[in-house]
């Protein structure tokens, strides 16, 4: 069953490069979906388009369709100009590459979203931390310091609270920007096995910040070159036997 259905998608910014052209990708549910590529070839421009976070950059042209099933399976198109954007995000959240905590405790930076989205009761707030960040794999590092300022974490917790902070919302869908990009490798590993458990709960959509990480966390691959998606589907078919020569040299590090 599919999350995300993505139609001829086409996006072009006002300096006139075109980013994303006639993009078409099924997203399934409860999967981790790797999109990678070289920079520049549009993998970022597709998350943003995914929350409707595009709408904040200077876009002279989009078309096509971005479709999100519900629980029942009915589809909403993300970029109907009437969408409630701020529901859509409480429905897919978004990690970016760099991460930023907010000047608060840790417990805060976790309750501030729900509070603000109108929840007070303190039971179900704290039960919305303790839940968020056993899934970010940060719970048992932090539950007896939630009080400690947020930045005093490290960078490797900071992002895992970053995490943290979209899953107290309970997203049906997560997307991550090159989440572990500046981080060391044990914090990395521990960001990719915190994935592999959320996929259970979550459908996942993940800009890795490496081929190797790609091919370690995908079920389900899409390859990007230049604004157009070259190939997809499942993980272990595209990094063993891809069928474009494209994805073959950038796989085998001869150009990106």
């Amino acid at each position: 069953m599919d999350k995300i259905i993505i139609e001829n998608l086409s996006l072009i910014y006002s300096d006139g490069a075109e980013s994303l052209k006639n993009v078409s990708l099924n997203i399934p549910v409860n999967t981790i979906t790797v999109l990678f590529g070289p920079a520049g070839g549009g993998k970022s421009t597709l998350l943003r388009v995914i929350n409707r976070l595009n709408d904040l950059a200077d876009v002279t042209h989009i078309s096509g369709n971005v479709l999100l099933a519900d629980n029942t399976n009915k589809f909403t198109n993300v970029l109907d100009p009437q969408l409630d954007v701020i529901a859509l995000r409480r429905r897919v959240g978004m990690v970016f590459a760099r991460p930023i905590v907010l000047p608060l405790s840790i417990h805060d930076n976790l309750t501030y979203g729900l509070e603000m989205a109108g929840e007070n009761d303190k039971m179900r707030l704290n039960e919305a931390v303790e839940r968020s960040l056993q899934q970010a794999a940060l719970w048992d590092e932090v539950k007896y310091r939630l009080d400690d300022p947020a930045a005093d974490l490290s960078g490797g917790q900071q992002q895992r609270l970053c995490l943290a902070r979209s899953l107290a919302f309970e997203p049906e869908v997560i997307l991550l920007d090159e989440p572990t990009s500046g981080l060391d490798p044990i914090s990395t590993g521990k960001v990719e096995s915190s994935l592999q458990e959320l996929k259970k709960l979550y459908t996942i959509v993940l800009v890795p910040h490496s081929v190797q990480q790609a091919a370690r966390t995908a079920d389900f691959a899409a390859f990007f070159l230049q604004g157009e998606m070259i190939e997809y589907g499942p993980g272990e078919t595209i990094f063993i036997n891809p069928r474009d020569e494209r994805t073959t040299s950038y796989i085998e590090g001869r150009f990106g």
